[in-house]
């Protein structure tokens, strides 16, 4: 028997007229009346869209939470008071149990690059998984090969091997490794306010407490942060190189094994890094015997518009480069990509991963790739997201509140402030707000160090129209506070 808890309907499907009418109702949390209270009429409406999910005949939010709770991890978290229960997707938008469509402005953690349930993704998953779903490396596949083919033909030349891992934090913890094996060094060097991973040497990379248990984490040391909004030397990066070389001088032996840094920090708040700080940096490190590793775990795959690679906005070329997330439009699917002779080192010993290069999750990367390209996904990410930063500075002169807004593409972010010129973090209203926003049908993102930024990483196909209810729902909510 279907339900529709929140239409009180059991037993039937409403038409797909009636259904397009109630989505567009609900979630835009207007009272459906033809002339009824001017406040009604300026909620923010969602952008038309014709998919009609089918009925969701599943266990309740309230019940899956119940088993959550028992059988599933303490330290696992949801946003809003009052969790939601996705069930379907379609592109940008996200339903939940109860028919609600959500503009989806985080993209599963930046995840989603094609957009949910893409038919050319998930075509290619289905007509792989009939065929063969897994077989290890061990043997011949077509698969594999192709995907990593395609793959190194979308970095610099001399990034041409691939070694396909599960997540971006394994790719990151082989990157290391590899880093590590080939200079014969110990020592690496990450920026504070960074993510890497919660692995072992992930973990040690990463630097915001949040996300760091009391381990044993030797070797790593954290630079000053080339943040342009809260760095002590502001958006001069080639000052705050001189911490990195200095941290080289006094903390290690002179020689260091690796450099790791976001071109952007994802969970560390949309920062984007101060310019001419990274070729400034790759020169120091270089000097000192240490390799560059791009972790692009977030800012990859055309996600800023302008480039498809976030480094490639610093103009540098890494040794080493990192990847997940947008690789696979939400398949677990990660990789490291590296010259030939760096990657000759995992040769001295054995190195095996058994579901690295899995063919059902490579047959889906390549399909990413060729949705992105033909369906140019990475020129919009460019003019949508320009549109909507434009319109984000334009809402930061209508709200205080506002104290940065940042990024680039569909990798933005927007910091909130009790305070502008103390930028004393707005914690508790950024909560609040996504709250807010969420019950008007937009799903948003949080980061940063103190939890107030908004993440705005939305699935590549997200629309202009999107980016303004986006905007509009952020206005609406903050001149309730």
């Amino acid at each position: 028997m279907h339900r529709f808890t929140g239409n009180r309907i059991l037993g039937e499907r409403l038409s797909c007229t009636r259904w397009r009418r109630w989505f567009s109702v609900q979630a835009a949390g207007r009272k459906e009346i033809s002339g009824g209270d001017n406040e009604a009429a300026i909620i923010p409406k969602l952008p038309a869209f014709e998919y009609c999910p089918p009925p969701y005949d599943g266990p309740s939010a309230e019940e899956i939470m119940a088993k959550r709770k028992e059988f599933l991890s303490p330290s696992m978290f949801c946003f809003y008071k009052k969790p939601l229960n996705l069930v379907d997707g379609k592109g940008q938008y996200l339903f939940d149990e109860e028919g609600r469509r959500y503009v989806d402005a985080f993209g599963g953690i930046a995840t989603v690059s094609c957009g949910h349930c893409h038919p050319k993704v998930v075509e290619a998953i289905i007509n792989q998984a009939k065929r063969l779903q897994h077989s290890t490396i061990l043997y011949l596949n077509n698969a594999i090969a192709d995907f990593a083919h395609a793959l190194a033909s979308k970095l610099p030349p001399n990034l041409k091997v691939v070694f396909f891992t599960n997540s971006g934090t394994e790719a990151n913890e082989l990157a290391l490794m590899m880093a590590r094996l080939y200079t014969a060094n110990h020592d690496v060097i990450s920026l504070r306010n960074s993510y890497h991973g919660n692995a072992a040497a992930t973990m040690a990379a990463t630097a915001q407490s949040i996300w760091k248990f009391n381990l044993i984490q030797s070797g790593v040391h954290h630079a000053q942060n080339p943040d342009p909004y809260r760095g002590i030397f502001g958006s001069d990066g080639e000052k705050y190189a001189t911490d990195l070389q200095e941290i080289i001088h006094y903390g290690t032996s002179g020689n260091i094994a690796a450099f790791i840094s976001e071109a952007i920090q994802g969970v560390g708040g949309i920062v984007e890094l101060a310019p001419g700080y990274l070729p400034a940096a790759y020169k120091i490190v270089r000097n000192a015997g240490g390799l560059c590793i791009a972790d692009e775990v977030q800012a990859g795959f055309g996600r800023t518009g302008s480039h498809f690679w976030g480094f490639e906005t610093q103009g540098v070329v890494p040794d080493i480069v990192t990847m997940a997330k947008g690789i696979g439009n939400g398949i677990p699917l990660g990789a490291v990509v590296t010259t030939p002779e760096i990657a000759q080192v995992l040769t001295r010993s054995s190195y095996f991963n058994t579901f690295g290069g899995n063919p059902v999750c490579t047959a889906a990367g390549r399909a990413v790739l060729e949705v992105i390209e033909k369906e140019k996904l990475q020129q919009n990410a460019f003019d949508v997201g320009t549109h909507l930063k434009n319109r984000l500075t334009a809402l930061q002169h209508k709200h205080q509140l506002i104290g940065d807004v940042r990024g680039r593409g569909l990798m933005l972010g927007v910091e909130l402030v009790t305070d502008r010129q103390l930028k004393t973090p707005a914690k508790a209203e950024t909560l609040h707000l996504m709250d807010q926003m969420k019950d008007l049908g937009l799903l948003i993102g949080k980061g940063g160090c103190h939890g107030n930024v908004f993440r705005i990483t939305p699935p590549l196909c997200f629309t202009k129209q999107d980016a303004d209810f986006l905007v509009d729902v952020m206005d609406y909510t903050m001149s309730k506070i």
